[in-house]
C-alpha cells in the first residue's frame, strides 16, 4: 500500500490563484494524499455561504488594498496575509465515520505540541493555544474525494485581523452564515525559543507529510487549467460578492446637504428594492430614480453608472452623487 503524501506549492501569495491551484488538485488528482502549504497576502476569505457585504468592512478593506475572495468550503470569514500559513489535506473520503475533524486536526495539533506548545482541538473546527485561536478549519467533499484546509495565525497583524473583519451586524438582516468572532493569538507569541515563519513551514512541512513525504508539482497544462479555473471563478465580482445570500441592508449617514437613509434588498448581487429616505430637499419623486436602480449589481461602479443617467440635484438637493454612493456603500463611519 502506497502510503507517501505528495507535498505541493502553489508559487504564489495571490488568493485567487491559490483557490483555484487548491480546486483543481481536489477535482482533478483523483488517487493519493496531498498536502499543500500556501500563503495569501491581504486578503479576506469568506465562506461559501456568506454574505460577502455583511462580513467585511468595506472602507477599511478599500483603504488597505485587501482583496476579498469567496472559497468552496464553508465556515466563517478569515483574514490572510503574510503572517498566516494555510495548509490543506485533500485524499479519499474513506467512510463517512473518518470524516470527523479530528482525523485532520490531529496531525496539526500534534506537531504544535511538538514544538513545546500547549495546543487543543476545540469546538467544531478551532485549534487554540493557551486558550487561543490560532486555526480555523473547513471541509469539503467532492467525488469521494476531501479537502480539508486551516488557517495557521503564525505572526499576523491583529489589526489588520480586526480592522477587516468587523462590518456593523446592525446594518444587515439576512439568513447567511455568520462568522463567530474569536480570541486568536499568533503562534509566534507563544513559542520558546523563537521561530520565524520560513523555519515554522520547514517544520510543518514534514511534520504533517510524515516519513512518506514526497515533493511534487503540477505540469504545465494542469498549470493553464488553474489559470482558466481562477480567470473564470475567482477572479469574478460574480463568484465572491454576486452569490452572497439575499439579504437587506441599511445605511445611514449627514451631509451638509441634508442627512441620507439608504435600505435597500439584494438577491444574488443585484438589487431587488432600495428606498431613499431623509431631510434632503428633494424637487422629485424618488420613485423612478428606485426603479431604475433594480436588477442593477451592487456594486460601485455599477450603480454609479446608473445614477449618472439622473439630475440628482433634482432628486437629492445638497447631496452629491459622492456622497449618495457613500451612504449606499459604507454607511455611517
Amino acid at each position: 500500500m502506497d502510503t507517501r503524501v505528495t507535498y505541493l506549492e502553489t508559487g504564489s501569495q495571490d488568493p485567487f490563484y491559490n483557490l483555484a491551484f487548491e480546486e483543481y488538485v481536489l477535482s482533478s488528482r483523483r488517487l493519493g494524499d496531498y498536502l499543500i502549504l500556501w500563503q495569501n497576502d491581504n486578503t479576506v476569505v469568506v465562506g461559501r455561504n456568506q454574505n460577502t457585504e455583511e462580513e467585511i468592512d468595506r472602507a477599511f478593506v478599500e483603504a488597505h488594498g485587501i482583496r476579498v475572495v469567496r472559497r468552496t468550503t464553508g465556515g466563517g470569514a478569515v483574514y490572510h496575509d503574510l503572517g498566516n500559513l494555510n495548509y490543506s489535506f485533500i485524499t479519499d473520503a474513506g467512510k463517512t465515520e473518518r470524516l470527523a475533524m479530528e482525523r485532520f486536526t490531529r496531525p496539526v495539533v500534534n506537531a504544535l505540541l511538538g514544538l513545546g506548545l500547549q495546543a487543543e482541538a476545540s469546538g467544531r473546527n478551532d485549534i487554540l493555544v493557551e486558550g487561543k485561536k490560532v486555526s480555523g478549519t473547513a471541509q469539503r467533499l467532492l467525488n469521494g474525494r476531501i479537502l480539508h484546509h486551516g488557517t495557521l495565525l503564525f505572526d499576523a497583524d491583529p489589526g489588520m485581523v480586526a480592522g477587516s473583519l468587523r462590518a456593523d451586524p446592525e446594518k444587515f438582516r439576512s439568513k447567511s452564515a455568520k462568522s463567530v468572532r474569536s480570541r486568536v493569538g499568533n503562534i509566534r507569541d507563544f513559542l520558546q525559543p523563537d521561530m520565524d515563519l520560513p523555519a515554522f513551514w520547514a517544520y510543518l512541512k514534514t511534520a504533517l507529510a510524515g516519513e512518506g513525504f514526497v515533493s511534487g508539482a503540477l505540469s504545465p497544462e494542469e498549470l493553464e487549467a488553474v489559470e482558466a479555473l481562477k480567470r473564470s471563478r475567482y477572479d469574478t465580482w460574480e463568484w465572491n460578492f454576486g452569490r452572497s445570500p439575499a439579504y437587506d441592508m441599511t445605511n445611514k449617514r449627514r451631509w451638509d446637504g441634508g442627512s441620507l437613509e439608504v435600505r435597500a434588498s439584494v438577491k444574488e448581487g443585484r438589487i431587488t428594492g432600495i428606498a431613499f429616505r431623509g431631510d434632503f430637499l428633494s424637487r422629485r419623486s424618488l420613485e423612478p430614480l428606485a426603479e431604475a436602480l433594480r436588477g442593477v449589481p451592487f456594486r460601485r461602479e455599477d450603480v454609479a453608472g446608473a445614477l449618472e443617467q439622473y439630475p440628482l440635484q433634482d432628486y437629492f438637493g445638497g447631496i452629491t452623487e459622492e456622497e449618495i454612493l457613500e451612504t449606499v456603500f459604507y454607511g455611517q463611519e
